[in-house]
């Protein structure tokens, strides 16, 4: 990606439904060539989709938690079917693999707390593979909108 292919992401970004001849007009590029560009960046997997921003209260969904879970055994069967499960419940936002003490951070909406209560005792505590879970409720998120790409200066990022 060039800087032209980082200003449209970007302009997308902070507004995917502006029109085409707006970014362009913002990168300095004609209107073809930055439909041609926003074209490629599709194909090639930049741009996977336009998005909402919906207000999760609206939707009552008004309490959210990350809840981590470990399963066992520890297999990749376990591990895939679990994660497929978990994509299929109305109250998963987000599932994230991850490495370490959890095998899994699931980030969810409910109603309120009841409601979280019935989802960790409902869905996941009567689950065979789930040894273990927490829950944390999310009081604030911080969500970036706007990404910029970082430095690719084939340096590994060390401290500072």
């Amino acid at each position: 990606m060039d800087e032209l292919d980082s200003a449209i992401v970007r302009h997308l970004q902070e507004d995917a439904r502006q029109s085409n001849r707006d970014i362009a007009r913002k990168v300095g590029i004609a209107p073809s060539t930055c439909l041609e560009r926003t074209r490629l960046l599709r194909e090639r997997g930049v741009i996977r989709g336009y998005h909402a921003d919906i207000d999760l209260p609206s939707l009552n969904r008004g309490v959210q938690a990350i809840v981590s879970a470990q399963v066992r055994p520890l297999s990749r069967v376990v591990i895939d079917a679990f994660q497929r499960s978990l994509g299929e419940l109305p109250e998963v936002m987000s599932v994230f693999v991850t490495a370490g003490s959890d095998d899994f951070l699931i980030h969810v909406s409910v109603r309120d707390i009841d409601h979280l209560h019935a989802f960790l005792a409902d869905r996941l505590a009567v689950r065979k593979e789930v040894v273990g879970f927490r829950s944390s409720i999310i009081f604030r998120h911080i969500h970036r909108t706007v990404l910029e790409p970082l430095p690719d200066n084939g340096k590994s990022p060390g401290p500072r």
